[in-house]
This record gives C-alpha cells, structure tokens and sequence, in this order.
C-alpha cells in the first residue's frame, strides 16, 4: 500500500516520477485565469484565520458542506469561523474521491507543513496551526504568490472596471508578479440582468462614448480595450451556457438593445441574435489585439431559485448543461477564419462527453504561425478531478496533440490555490509514463521532459506571449 499522499502521489511509474520530480516541479506557475483580487494582491492582505482563507469565496466547498446537511450559517452565512472550519473538517471524511480532499491536504503539506488527515478529530489541532502560522508574514498574499513560484496572473475584470490596483502594482517595485487585466464583459452581455441599463449608462460614463445603439456600444467597448491592453490585458472571457449562431441586420439588434436598457426583456432568440452580433464584433476586434478569446460553455447556472434570490449567483447553485451539437461553435469560428480574423481561442466545456468534440472542431481551425491556436481548455469546474483531468488529456492527446497545450489554471478565488498546478502536474506526468511504460512512446527523457516542461509553462508563456 503506498503511504497517504507522499512526495510520488499520483505517479505509478517510474517514467512518471522521474518526469515529474526533474521537469514539471521545477517550472513556474502562469495562473492565467482566476478570480482573486487585485485589491488585495496590492494591499498583502493578511487573513484574520483559516476561514477566511479557505472558505471565503469558495463555492465548491460551500455546496460540499451544504450536501453535509451543515445549516447554511456555517456555510456562507454569519456563524462561528472556527465552527465553520469544523464543518469543513467533517466534511472532508466523506470526501474520498473528490478533489477537494487531495487539493485541501496539498495546500496543507507546501503551506502548513502539515502531513496528516484532516477530520473532526484534528480539527482543532490544524485549525491552531494554520492560524499561527498565518500570522507570520510568510502567509501574506503576496508571500504566498511567491512561495508558489507564480509569474503571471490574470485576474477577471469587468469593461468598467478603474483596473486602479492593477496600475499600482504595476508601479510597485518591490513586487515583480505580473497581475494584467482579463477582459470579462458579462454585464455588457446579459441584456436580461437586473440593472442592465444602469450598467450601460456607467459604461457610457467611463469610456466618454454616450450608447444610443449598438454601433455606439462597441465603440464604448472598443475605447475600454484600448485601455486593458495598455494594461497589459492578453485575454478575455466569455460565460456561455450554450454556444450559438444567430447572425441579425444592425436595425434588428439595436432594436433589442434599446428595448433591454428600457427594462424590456429579450426573448431567448432575441438574446442569441444580441450575443452572437456583440461576439462577433468582440471577436475580431481580439484578433486585432492579439488576445486570447475564451469561451466557457455548457453551464446552468443558478438553477436553485430560492437559494440565488437568498444567496445570489456563484454560491454554489450552478450544474453541468448537456453536451451540444457542434455546429453553432464551427459556424461561430468559421465566421472570423473567412475574413482572416480568428482570434486565438480556448475552448472549456463543462459537459465532459464535449470533449471529442471539442478536439475534433479544434483541428478544423488550426492555423500558420501560432502552435495550436485553437486550445481545448483544461478540464474545468466539475471536471477538474484526476478522472477529468485524465480524460480530457486522452481525448486531446488522441485527436490533437498533447504536446501543444497550455496546461493549467486555478480558476480559483483563494490565494492557496497554486497547489492545484501541482495536482495537474503530477496528473499530466503519470498520464505521459503509461504511454511510455506500454510501449506507445520511446522514453526518450529530452524528448519527453521538454514536452511536460512546455505543458507545464513554456506553452502557455509563449501563447499568451507574457
């Protein structure tokens, strides 16, 4: 039996080790998608305990104490910090499987330096040790940024955003951490929100442009990437819960966007027209830039009524959408690629049984000049487990080539999070050594350690081109 999470965790060949401890572990971290705050990258923020740092934010740990029956006040709710901690420590001894339970004790043994279980019955005993130590100032944010060997992070900011912390460190010195802008224009997008035409007035407000109709939002939003990029902004993001191609004329579209900031909403179809016309143009002015597009699909999102009007959005009410016919998605690509105006893209499904698909349609719009242009994302949300890391990895090695991905992102909110590079690492390793330990692959060590160092970074550095 090998020993509970030690330092040869995930890798079951000799390959796999050897892949791991000489190139992946070495290489540094570009967590270019995420969700933390610059704000408190700028301020070194210092948490108040364990809670805080763990728990804050973290929906995927709030639905799994939610499933424990814990009453919602130890969930997100007003009750005891340490309880809380409780709760997530009893929790994890239903755990096995999940990945919360291999990412909680990696952040426990590289952080904390603790290398037993956590459970209600070491709960007290972790949760004094952990506070302890983050009181010291290796635990603040920027410490821990370090610690974790990160280059690059990119954050997910809205078109209106004063993008202030990111000009301050910037101008910061003693921080040599990219933190860029990521363009996510998801309230210029969902014309049904609530406060749909109070955003657009804010956007009118800080691009100078005064949004009467379409061709005015687009020169607004235009005017605010010019802004992201010279703040460095190398890519956006897009939430879809589905893909879709419905091209409207101009008159039709404004129609729909006058009537969505009146407060009238758009009918589903009315909604695709609008998102389809706005990507379209969001696309192609990508392209020009040189960013990266990133489309998140197949996502219902906040499925539990009660809960979002209690809660709100991303608390942990969010499921897998079923898999999609591909062809909206070519026609959406294949529409840039006729003009030459294809920006680079990455392609996230939610839906697992996406994933052949996906490496199927990434083949058709592949192009000259950028090594895999067109990226099938790593597994994401509820596929960012050992079973949908290796998956996704199968179907991209066996459809593309492995060798052409940019690997691994946190989409995190918590700054301990940079563990879950290592977790893919390790994933990604003992994947390649099966190849290799059946026969399927020469082990070829220069051959295959450039490979998973270039997974692990080089790619992704020199896609985004940071």
């Amino acid at each position: 039996m090998k020993a509970f999470m030690d330092k040869d965790f995930l890798l079951s060949t000799e390959t796999a080790k050897e892949l791991y401890h000489n190139h992946a572990a070495k290489m540094p971290v570009i967590d270019y998608h995420c969700h933390i705050s610059p704000a408190e990258i700028y301020e070194d923020h210092k948490f108040k305990n364990i809670t805080e740092a763990w728990l804050g934010g973290d929906h995927y740990k709030w639905r799994a104490i939610r499933a424990m029956g814990a009453p919602e006040e130890l969930v997100t709710g007003n009750g005891d910090d340490k309880e809380k901690f409780k709760a997530f420590a009893k929790m994890l001894e239903s755990a096995i499987g999940n990945p919360l339970y291999p990412w909680t004790h990696l952040e426990l043994q590289r952080y904390f330096g603790y290398y037993g279980a956590l459970n209600e019955e070491t709960a007290d005993e972790v949760w004094t040790l952990c506070n302890e130590k983050l009181k010291t100032a290796d635990f603040s944010v920027r410490r821990l940024i370090e610690r974790s060997g990160v280059e690059v992070i990119c954050s997910t900011d809205d078109p209106a955003d004063s993008l202030e912390y990111h000009k301050r460190i910037r101008e910061d010195k003693s921080f040599q951490v990219k933190v860029l802008p990521a363009w996510r224009p998801d309230k210029a997008m969902n014309i049904n929100a609530e406060g749909f035409g109070a955003y657009i007035e804010k956007l009118s407000e800080v691009s100078g442009v005064k949004i009467t109709d379409f061709e005015s939002l687009c020169k607004a939003l235009s005017v605010r990437m010019d802004f992201f990029d010279e703040m460095g902004c190398r890519a956006s993001d897009h939430s879809l819960s589905g893909m879709f191609f419905k091209p409207a004329d101009q008159t039709v579209i404004d129609g729909i966007l006058k009537n969505a900031m009146n407060g009238k909403a758009a009918s589903d179809e009315e909604v695709m027209q609008y998102h389809t016309e706005l990507l379209r143009y969001l696309g192609r002015e990508y392209a020009r830039r040189d960013w990266v597009m990133q489309l998140h699909m197949s996502v219902l999102r906040n499925t539990n009524t009660r809960a979002f009007r209690e809660l709100g959005a991303d608390t942990g009410y969010d499921c897998i959408a079923s898999a999609g016919d591909p062809r909206p998605l070519t026609e959406f690509l294949n529409d840039f690629e006729k003009d030459g105006l294809l920006p680079k893209t990455i392609l996230y499904s939610l839906n697992p049984n996406d994933n052949t698909a996906i490496d199927s349609v990434i083949g058709c719009f592949q192009g000259p000049g950028v090594k895999m242009k067109i990226q099938h994302g790593a597994a994401w949300w509820f596929n960012d487990t050992e079973m949908g890391m290796r998956d996704q990895l199968k179907s991209l090695a066996s459809c593309s080539l492995l060798g052409g991905f940019i690997g691994m992102l946190t989409d995190s909110r918590s700054f301990l999070s940079y563990t879950r590079h290592e977790y893919f690492r390790r994933i990604l390793c003992d994947v390649i050594g099966e190849y290799v330990e059946r026969g399927e692959y020469p082990k070829d060590m220069k051959v295959l350690g450039k490979m998973v160092e270039d997974i692990s970074y080089n790619n992704c550095k020199a896609y985004f081109g940071f």
